[in-house]
This record gives structure tokens, sequence and C-alpha cells, in this order.
């Protein structure tokens, strides 16, 4: 009798052990995405309607198909090349917004390729591989890849512009550090972007 009281402790305690342990884990997996992805976590989990389980899964399944790419270096002409399309783009906006945010959607795209992240055509792929390696930058690409579709007006065409600028500085840099080295001179010297997309830049916005 004795020795299966003894016995039916020792499973006990097993048991509890392991959905304990279960439960630790779960939880450390729950603080590494979220620390990982950051916004991109709770949107994620505001897509799945609060669902932080299924939220989780998705983002698992993100770091699990994407997490071992490894990014490509761009060579000096070719970052120099980026800089200076996203230059002109920026310009672009002055007259027409619409076919600016268009224009970056597309150079984001092809520069996130050449990276080594899969192609633009498969958009959501694509956002979804950054998010893995650049969580706290996607943001901006996003609202960028809406605004190129018609989503929003000048405003928020002029918001995703300055928000995806992130991302590009991201990828388009190497080292940390090297945007500093490589940024053009600004016009008032204080290292301030030479086009901020301010309100007044853009025809028809509303102030």
């Amino acid at each position: 009798m004795l020795t299966i009281v003894i016995i039916a402790v020792i499973v006990i305690a097993a048991v509890t052990v392991l959905i304990v342990g279960r439960g630790r884990i779960r939880d450390g997996g729950g603080r590494g995405l979220k620390h990982r992805f950051g916004p991109e976590y709770d949107r994620a989990v505001a897509d799945h309607n609060g669902d932080t389980k299924a939220a989780e899964q998705e983002l698992g399944e993100r770091v699990k198909q994407h997490g071992s790419l490894v990014e490509q270096p761009l060579s000096p002409e070719a970052r120099a090349q980026y800089r200076a399309q996203w230059a002109d783009i920026q310009e672009q906006f002055v007259d027409s917004p619409q076919k600016a945010v268009t224009a970056a959607d597309a150079l984001l795209a092809g520069l996130a390729r050449d990276r080594g992240f899969p192609d633009g055509e498969q958009f959501e792929e694509q956002l979804a591989a950054l998010s893995v390696h650049h969580a706290a930058h996607v943001h901006g690409y996003r609202s960028v890849h809406a605004a190129a579709h018609g989503q929003g007006d000048t405003e928020d065409m002029r918001e995703a512009m300055i928000e995806a600028r992130s991302l590009f500085e991201t990828l388009v840099t190497e080292q940390a550090g090297d945007f500093d080295r490589h940024r053009p001179p600004s016009p008032d010297g204080n290292g301030h972007a030479p086009w901020a997309l301010t309100r007044r830049h853009a025809k028809g916005s509303s102030t």
C-alpha cells in the first residue's frame, strides 16, 4: 500500500512539473516574440481580434520560415543609386504625391529583394520576412504600400513617406553609423533632411 502511495505521489509531482514547465515555455515564447516584434506583435494580436495564441502562432511561423534568412550586402554603387532614387522620389512628392508613394513602394520592394528578402511581387510574404528582421521599421512600408494603392489622402501619403524612410535607411545602410558618414550635405548644415515632407510642400494638402 505504501509503495502505491509513493508511486502516486511521484506521478502527480511529475505531471505538475510538466504542466508548469510547459506554461513557462509558453510564456517565455510569448515574451520573446513580443520583445522581437514590438509593435508588430500588438498589430498581430489586433488582427486576430485579441487572440494572443493565434497571433503568436502566426509570428512563430514567420520566424520559422524567415528567421534563417541572411541579408545580402549592397555594393557602394547600388547604395548610392538607391539614395539618389529616394531623393528624387521625395522631390516628386511635391508635385505628385500619388506617383511618389507608388514609386517609393516599388523602390522598397526592389531594395528588400536586393538585400535577400522575398520578391516584392508577393507583398505579404516580403513584409512577413522583413518583420522578422526589421520589425520596428515595417509599419512605414505597409503604409506606403496602402497609399500606393489609393488608400488615404495627401496627408496620409506624406506621413507614410516619412515613416517608410526608416526602413529605407535600415536596408540601404550596412553598418551602424554608416548613414551619418554617407549622408549628403543638408542646406542648413545641421544634419536635417534636405526635404522634410512638411505639409506646405505637397500640393493638395489641407494646410
